[in-house]
């Protein structure tokens, strides 16, 4: 089996007023929050995202499983809609103790290199401080982290730095090198 020499940074806020947002796009560039939990939509996204960056960890995934873990208080995914049409992600996960993970981020192929990721990581950034408020019962949030990995886009590091992330965790690991199918097996473009 071929392995993959795979780096992982790790980087976080510990402040709100870490957050460097980015300039909002030109054109018609929404971000909402997708409120009802749908798998359908979900899987979407993250094998949309993720398919030529080899996201593999939730594609063998159910559809309850999917509808689990949405489901989960303090679970939230923030949608960029491009006149409409869905150019990204940000899913947010509240952890123990005020600590909120930027669990996925991204942007579907078409939409990279147009000023939209700075603007939705700002967004989803912003709204990982301000989680508590819309959900009772979790804690003020007092730190957002992520992890990004050598795998992902090539400006995905230098662009959550520029939000204001810093680094606190580097590791170098093999992984095995899985093959990913995109949006659904047979459509990944070539």
């Amino acid at each position: 089996m071929t392995t993959l020499s795979v780096t992982t940074w790790s980087l976080e806020q510990t402040s709100p007023t870490d957050l460097l947002a980015a300039a909002v796009p030109e054109g018609d560039v929404r971000v909402v929050r997708s409120e009802v939990p749908s798998p359908e939509f979900s899987r979407f996204l993250y094998a949309s995202v993720g398919g030529d960056i080899r996201w593999t960890d939730r594609l063998g995934w159910t559809y309850a499983r999917w509808l689990e873990h949405l489901d989960r208080p303090g679970v939230e995914t923030w949608v960029a809609y491009d006149r409409g049409t869905p150019a990204g992600y940000v899913e947010l996960e509240a952890q123990e103790d005020g600590v909120v993970e930027i669990v996925y981020f991204g942007l579907l192929p078409a939409f990279r290199g147009r000023r939209i990721g700075g603007h939705l990581l700002s967004y989803g950034t912003a709204r990982a401080w301000d989680l508590a408020d819309r959900r009772p019962g979790l804690k003020p949030t007092t730190r957002v982290w992520l992890h990004t990995c050598s795998k992902d886009g090539e400006h995905a590091l230098d662009n959550y730095r520029r939000r204001g992330f810093t680094l606190f965790d580097t590791k170098v690991e093999e992984e095995p090198e899985v093959p990913t199918p995109g949006p659904w097996a047979g459509a990944h473009p070539a």
